[in-house]
């Protein structure tokens, strides 16, 4: 589509004003619409150039999200083959593929020492058959999965909520240019990890993608904000946070179906490589195409802009520091622990989905066939369902409602997460889809309630701080795995029995605790909402204090500041 020039262009977002063609799809005025009113407005909204070019940038986003998914776990589906070529983390048996009559993977998989596995005849004939060689797993994944991305991850999200919050306007200028530069540099980094030739390569190029997704997320739900008007922006949000779950499936099929063609004996290698090269070209799409959305004054009605001028001032950075002080509420502190603990359940299934199903004797076609489609379903569907749900909740028992769907969600769950691991496929992938559908359902529910105990002035900061100790918490959990595993391969289990019985205690068993601790915070909710309804109140008290001292005539038109 053609852009306009600097001089013509126009505020993309769903509010009424006058530098805008936009209006609101609903406001205020036309909920009590007829229904050809309301067909009329529909057809005008999807007409808008306007409207359309705010839809356009929204995709864009959608994709980098799913571009952010993908690149992050492409490591999980790849690391056995990685591993057997760059050499790291644990060596174990497992199937010589290349045998001309392999053993099979569950029978490999017993063998606890190199010995054993080179020399085992199956069946008293064949020879050969297993091989002793890198799984792809233990401390030294875990550290790539873990604390190398999660700590650059979170730590650089921070700062970046922070002057959100503190420097909206002079930060946003550049809003989309950081995106899409962000967006570049993580992809790079995606790419380069298939010329990778020693472990310290990958864990260099892994900290840089978590550098540049930490950027993601923060500029692209600002931005967000900017161009949906508040009755379509939680319908946004929606969309752009469907890139979790697409992207996750996607790695699953682009890494085991990629791996497994072999493009010129380079499998693993052009798994990284083809999924880099999309976010080059989108990320120069939005720096060439995203424009900046107007924050001023133009948007807000001119009686606030009186306000604003007289009295009501924008809190100063000193101000807004206390206000973030007091955001350290024991119902906020419980709630961030409980989403920690069922945040790290997920991560812990996602980085060993790949090597548990593997040691089933799954294929990795087979692996990619179910994983490519069960996460995207099961989840988009979980998290819209589950603010669904939340909502009519809330409207019949309060704030504590939502906290009622956190926990039953994750109890109602936890049986079909325990069946993943007790069920044998292909039944281990049907119990797969209701966990994902009723597990998922915490994400959207979690983040209401956060946004819903925290001013507004400080929301940004909130949910990065939010993120940061979720992220950090549940991101570095995997590396307990590994040292629970061989706990259990020392008591006499085998590999794969071992990692199930792990599987058992940080998957389903985290759901139950995270429902646990989401009760816990119950019992201070209360008392955290009325204390938060008292802050408001005196907040509208200084407020109208302030607006008592407007001149007389306030409010006549010769005293209303005009549009520019």
């Amino acid at each position: 589509m053609a852009l306009r020039s600097n001089s013509s262009r126009r505020t993309p977002r769903f509010e009424e004003s006058e530098d805008s063609v936009t209006e609101p799809l609903i406001s205020q005025t036309n909920l009590n619409m007829n229904p050809s009113d309301k067909s009329t407005k529909l057809s005008t909204f999807f007409t808008s150039k306007q409207n359309i070019y705010s839809i356009y940038v929204l995709l864009l986003f959608l994709i980098t999200y799913l571009l952010n998914q993908l690149d992050r776990y492409m490591l999980a589906i790849v690391t056995k083959p990685l591993a057997q070529e760059i050499h790291y983390g644990d060596q174990g048996c497992m199937t010589n593929t290349s045998a001309t009559f392999p053993t099979p993977q569950v029978v490999c998989q017993k063998l606890t020492n190199e010995s054993n596995c080179t020399q085992f005849l199956y069946n008293d004939t064949t020879f050969g058959g297993c091989k002793w060689d890198y799984t792809g797993q233990g401390f030294d994944y875990q550290i790539l999965a873990g604390p190398i991305f999660i700590l650059i991850y979170t730590f650089a999200a921070i700062p970046v909520g922070i002057a959100a919050d503190l420097y909206n306007r002079k930060i946003h200028t550049y809003m989309q240019v950081l995106l899409g530069i962000s967006l570049i540099f993580w992809s790079v980094c995606t790419l380069l990890s298939g010329f990778v030739t020693s472990y310290w390569q990958l864990a260099l190029l892994r900290f840089g993608l978590g550098l540049g997704e930490a950027g993601c997320t923060p500029f692209a739900t600002s931005l967000i904000a900017d161009y949906f008007g508040q009755e379509l922006r939680g319908l946004a949000m929606g969309v752009y946070n469907w890139g979790i779950y697409t992207g996750y499936s996607l790695s699953y099929a682009l890494g085991n179906f990629i791996t497994d063609a072999n493009i010129n004996n380079q499998g693993w290698r052009w798994s990284f490589i083809i999924a880099g090269i999309p976010g080059i070209v989108i990320g120069f799409i939005i720096l060439l195409t995203v424009r900046e959305p107007k924050r001023g004054e133009k948007n807000v009605p001119s009686t606030v802009k009186v306000e604003a001028s007289v009295g009501n001032a924008a809190p100063s950075t000193k101000e807004k520091f206390k206000q973030m002080f007091k955001l350290i509420r024991p119902s906020l502190l419980l709630l961030c622990i409980a989403s920690s603990i069922r945040n790290a359940a997920g991560y812990v299934w996602a980085y060993n989905t790949q090597v548990y199903f593997d040691g089933l004797g799954q294929t990795p076609t087979q692996i990619g066939t179910w994983m490519s489609w069960i996460p995207v379903v099961g989840g988009s569907i979980g998290v819209v369902f589950g603010g669904f749900i939340s909502d009519r909740v809330v409207k019949r028992t309060g704030p504590h409602g939502r906290i009622w769907v956190l926990a039953l969600s994750q109890i109602i769950s936890s049986p079909f997460a325990a069946g993943v691991l007790f069920l044998d496929p292909p039944y281990c992938y049907f119990s797969l889809l209701p966990n994902y559908i009723i597990g998922e359902m915490w994400v959207g529910v979690a983040l209401a309630v956060l946004v819903e105990l925290v001013p507004a002035d400080v929301r940004t900061t909130a949910v990065a701080a939010y993120f940061f100790i979720i992220s950090n918490i549940g991101g570095n959990m995997p590396l307990l795995v590994p040292p629970v595993k061989k706990a259990f391969i020392d008591a006499g289990y085998g590999e794969v029995d071992s990692l199930r019985n792990t599987l058992y205690l940080f998957f389903p068993g985290e759901y139950i605790l995270g429902a646990l601790l989401f009760l816990v915070s119950l019992v201070v909710l209360q008392r955290d909402i009325e204390y938060i309804k008292q802050q408001q109140d005196k907040k509208i008290e200084t407020n109208e204090g302030s607006q008592s001292q407007l001149p007389s005539n306030y409010g006549s038109a010769s005293t209303l500041a005009t549009d520019d």
